[in-house]
């Protein structure tokens, strides 16, 4: 475990070491900031006199609100605000007595300026849900599960600190989705199965399986003019302040890439265990029986396993099928539309690599587990 631990480190420690060369830029001197802190609704007054209507129409209500701050360098003041609201569900944030919200504090040259409604405050509840998460997942899983928590960390951290810094420095995409993939398959695979021939198998048809979804989702997003600029998120990067000239479809690849990697390294670790079992029952059998058992395995897995990655991009799109569903907008424009397209992309490119991680993963299996002295896995 400690080679293992020392090799993940050393290869995070080459991948950003470009990254913490560079000298951090300096921030520009600013005398208005804005930060942010939690706080709390403690009164509320309509002013029935400041309402009417806004230029679209919608109802405007405005509200004396104090607010008590409870966090930052003003903890434990009550500034009081007018609070507006638009009549549009999508930006108003309706508020009560005692509810806890996140404000935006501006202050110029360290004094208190104005105070708004950031939105809703929301952390605490995700803070308890992701602790019943852990807990249940020790709790019901013991050894491996506390191994499976670090291996989500540990991808939580890939992620975080090393995909995603690098993406903004300009690094390519599906480069780079590759090999923090790869390095995460190798950590998560080793830590929960251990250093043996079941993980090792496991690892190859996951990175095969995942090599099958990138290729696939290069070829065809070329083909049907993919552009990656389909989402809101990824038209705001054109105008971030780093200035990175992003390839939008490389990251849209990147991304199915990244997508694809739990589903897949599921199947292949599913597959490799149950065809460890069968080997220690069977020993004397051949190879390519092994192999054939793995796959009749491999063909339960693959509907119920196709249908997650399919139905995780199905809701994931659901307010826009509502959209086209409601607009009756006919099939052949809707197969074209560039956002359906690159989600259709998303989720056959990934099933097709699950699938694909399937006779990969029991090829490698019944090899490395063919025929000969027993040995302990």
């Amino acid at each position: 475990m400690k080679k293992l631990l020392c090799l993940v480190a050393a290869i995070i420690f080459f991948v950003t070491a470009p990254a913490w060369a560079e000298p951090p830029a300096e921030p520009a001197v600013e005398e208005t900031v804005v930060e942010f802190a939690r706080a709390r609704i403690a009164s509320m007054e309509e002013l029935p006199e400041e309402g009417g209507t806004d230029e679209f129409g919608f109802p405007l209500r405005s509200f004396r609100t104090g607010i008590e701050i409870l966090s930052g360098p003003f903890r434990g003041q009550i500034i009081e605000i007018t609070h507006v609201l638009t009549g549009t569900p999508a930006y108003d944030i309706v508020v009560g007595i005692g509810d806890r919200v996140i404000v935006g504090v501006e202050t110029d040259a360290g004094a208190l300026k104005e105070v708004v409604i950031a939105d809703y405050e929301r952390d605490r509840s995700l803070y308890l849900l992701t602790t019943l998460f852990a807990v249940l997942l020790i709790g019901l899983g013991g050894l491996k599960g506390f191994k499976s928590l670090l291996s989500l960390i540990f991808i939580g951290v890939m992620i975080l600190f090393v995909f995603v810094p690098l993406l903004l420095r300009g690094v390519n995409p599906i480069w780079l989705a590759v090999l923090v993939s790869a390095v995460s398959t190798i950590f998560t695979l080793l830590l929960v199965g251990g250093a043996n021939r079941k993980s090792f198998a496991a690892i190859i048809g996951t990175i095969g399986g995942v090599a099958v979804a990138g290729v696939l989702a290069v070829l065809v997003g070329a083909n049907t003019h993919a552009t990656g600029l389909s989402g809101q998120e990824s038209q705001m990067l054109m105008f971030i302040p780093q200035g990175v000239n992003f390839d939008f479809r490389a990251l849209l690849m990147a991304g199915i890439i990244i997508g694809a990697l739990g589903a897949v390294m599921d199947t292949g670790m599913s597959i490799a265990s149950a065809m460890t079992e069968i080997r220690r029952a069977n020993t004397k059998m051949s190879w390519v029986t092994h192999f054939w058992s793995g796959m009749n395995i491999g063909r339960d897995v693959m509907g119920t396993m196709a249908n997650t990655l399919i139905l995780a991009y199905t809701g994931g799109s659901l307010a826009l099928l509502l959209l086209v569903q409601a607009y009756e907008v006919e099939f052949i424009r809707l197969i074209n539309m560039d956002s359906i397209a690159s989600e259709v992309l998303r989720a056959l490119a990934g099933s097709i690599g699950l699938v694909a991680a399937i006779p990969i993963t029991a090829i490698a299996t019944a090899w490395l587990m063919r025929p000969r002295p027993y040995q302990k896995d």
